[in-house]
């Protein structure tokens, strides 16, 4: 008769059932043990991945024994598992768990529009944090009476990419339940019934640290649990409808210098960082958004300062008239107010890094560019996605509260862009809508009275192909304020030139103009009196007046008689009362 044989301990301290913990972590005892002594040693993986390992933690950075390849393990300890799993005297924690926890309050990521609600860390992304958050000793695990000490004095996690530390306001966001209602109302998240592959969420539904990395597995690099070439790792979880045919994503630019230190280890491409050409999971620069950089223009300068991309953008906000995109220290936050958001300019204002790519389009459409920005209509109406140039320019310099000041002293002042070129006003350039005028004898080929134009065939660079140079496209930066690509005077007494007028003469004919065949006194104003041209007109538009007329203050005064107004009397002719230039003008016909 066989004597039954007890354990009085594990009578006193049942083992709760790890049945379920394991299933859920995906792990299963798989080693064999022996008396060596000193106890059961592990010879085996005391736990392994369900499917086959491709690449053993013996020769990763998580083996922190004595025989491990990294820089930071044991002074002594033989054991490899031992720092995170025990088969006795583990803690609470699953599967198995060895090493102490850590008691710290941490600083989740928060953003203007994250939808999911995080808290503290929990589940996997605990354990990890329990060596990963540097405040508890790497030796410090449950079976030992002692620590485990450490090659050259080491004890907690040393400061470097493996210490995420206690603030995790710069990580990606962890331990939050990603469900198909969170998908839903986030937006550009797939729906997580769709996670079926090495991208799994634990058994409770949770985001944790072990979506992306396998502890046991380091063969794509940092323990992700898949090659991230292209960001795949990254889609798995974020869609987006228009990244497919972004630049980002399909670029095949080599990357240098900065660009290349900052990108996914490995990636010789931007098609090949992808996502990681601007962002990072840990230790952002930015929090929200986890862009590399604090200021989200320097992540853009990163490559667009001629060093990947072939024009540089960075030169042209150094110029006299510029967005002041190095002025303002706000990040673009796609939640804000498209009317009346707080005063600022980033990248992102005007381009969607997710979507921009070089494509044409017919003014006054927007171009590739501009592909997925918000806009506002010529209506007043935001809309998610702006069609036409001018809904893009319109969300600042419309109905905002906070838009820029005239940059001349008008008689009629408007400085709501989007009123000044208003389809009922009496005269606009035709930016949202043909022009009124139906005789028009200056313009140049191939412009016609039913022609439309771009806000940037006027507001661009100065050293654009446009302009005749080689720099890049777009109202980044000019010479000439505000942001014109070629030259306008805008003040009296200059003599009348090619140059100083040219802006104008890109569209309307110099010959035509001083050969007085739209305005038979233009070249007595433009050449005699030296008169400016936008003395008399307003490019934009003018709600109460035909032919652009809106004087300039500063340069035309009211009549003797208190009048100051002009009287359009049909095609070349009206008549003006004002004083200008020291002359008296009183019904002055021409």
């Amino acid at each position: 008769m066989k004597s039954e044989i007890r354990n009085p301990r594990s009578e006193r301290n049942p083992k709760p059932d790890r049945t379920v913990g394991r299933r859920a972590f995906g792990f299963r005892i798989s080693g064999f043990f022996r008396d060596s002594g000193f106890g059961f040693r592990v010879l085996a993986f005391l736990f392994a991945p369900l499917s086959v390992l491709a690449a053993s933690v013996v020769d990763s950075k998580h083996n922190l024994s004595a025989s491990g390849p990294g820089t930071i393990k044991a002074a002594t300890e033989t054991e490899v598992c031992i720092f995170c799993h025990t088969p006795h005297r583990a803690g609470p924690e699953l599967p198995l768990w060895n090493h102490h926890t850590s008691v710290a309050t941490y600083t989740p990521y928060s953003s203007s529009t994250l939808k999911a609600s995080v808290g503290q860390p929990n589940g996997a992304s605990k354990l990890c944090l329990s060596c990963h958050d540097g405040t508890v000793a790497l030796g410090m695990v449950h079976s030992r009476s002692a620590p485990i000490g450490m090659q050259g004095g080491v004890t907690v996690m040393p400061a470097g990419p493996g210490n995420v530390g206690t603030d995790l306001s710069e990580d990606h966001p962890i331990s939050f339940t990603y469900d198909a209602a969170l998908a839903a109302e986030q937006g550009e998240l797939r729906d997580p019934g769709l996670l079926t592959g090495k991208v799994r969420l634990d058994h409770s539904s949770q985001m944790q640290c072990t979506a992306c990395h396998n502890p046991h597995d380091d063969q794509y690099g940092k323990f992700l649990v898949m090659d991230n070439t292209a960001s795949a790792l990254c889609v798995t979880c974020h869609t987006d409808p228009l990244w497919s045919g972004s630049a980002h994503r399909t670029s095949t630019a080599p990357l240098t210098g900065t660009a290349e230190k900052l990108a996914r280890p490995g990636a010789k491409t931007v098609a090949a960082s992808a996502c990681g050409s601007c962002h990072t999971s840990h230790a952002a620069g930015s929090g929200q958004r986890l862009l590399h950089s604090t200021k989200e223009e320097q992540t853009c300068f990163t490559c667009h300062n001629g060093s990947v991309v072939a024009k540089n953008l960075a030169a042209e906000f150094n110029k006299a008239s510029v967005h002041p995109v190095m002025q303002t220290s706000e990040l673009h936050d796609s939640g804000e107010d498209p009317l009346n958001g707080s005063r600022h300019v980033s990248c992102s204002d005007c381009h969607n890094p997710h979507a921009a790519r070089a494509s044409a389009a017919p003014a006054p459409k927007a171009s590739g560019a501009l592909l997925g920005v918000k806009g506002v209509t010529r209506g007043g109406s935001p809309v998610q996605s702006a069609v036409y140039e001018y809904e893009l320019c319109f969300r600042c310099h419309g109905d905002s509260l906070s838009r820029g000041e005239a940059h001349v002293n008008r008689l009629l002042s408007e400085t709501n862009t989007r009123q000044e070129f208003n389809p009922a006003n009496q005269s606009f350039h035709p930016v949202t809508a043909a022009g009124r005028n139906p005789n028009v004898p200056s313009l140049l080929p191939p412009y016609t009275t039913a022609s439309l134009i771009r806000c940037t065939d006027c507001h661009n660079n100065d050293q654009g192909p446009d302009a005749g140079g080689s720099g890049p496209r777009g109202p980044h930066g000019s010479a000439y304020a505000p942001l014109l690509e070629r030259q306008l005077l805008m003040t009296d007494r200059n003599p009348e030139s090619a140059s100083g007028y040219a802006l104008c003469y890109k569209c309307h004919s110099r010959t035509s103009i001083l050969a007085d065949q739209s305005f038979k006194s233009h070249r007595k104003h433009v050449v005699d009196e030296k008169t400016a041209c936008t003395t008399c007109h307003d490019p934009h538009g003018v709600a109460s007046e035909p032919h652009l007329i809106n004087f300039n203050r500063n340069y035309v005064s009211p009549s003797a008689s208190g009048r100051l107004e002009f009287v359009d009397r049909g095609f070349s002719s009206g008549s003006c009362t004002l004083s200008c230039h020291g002359k008296d003008h009183t019904d002055v016909s021409y």
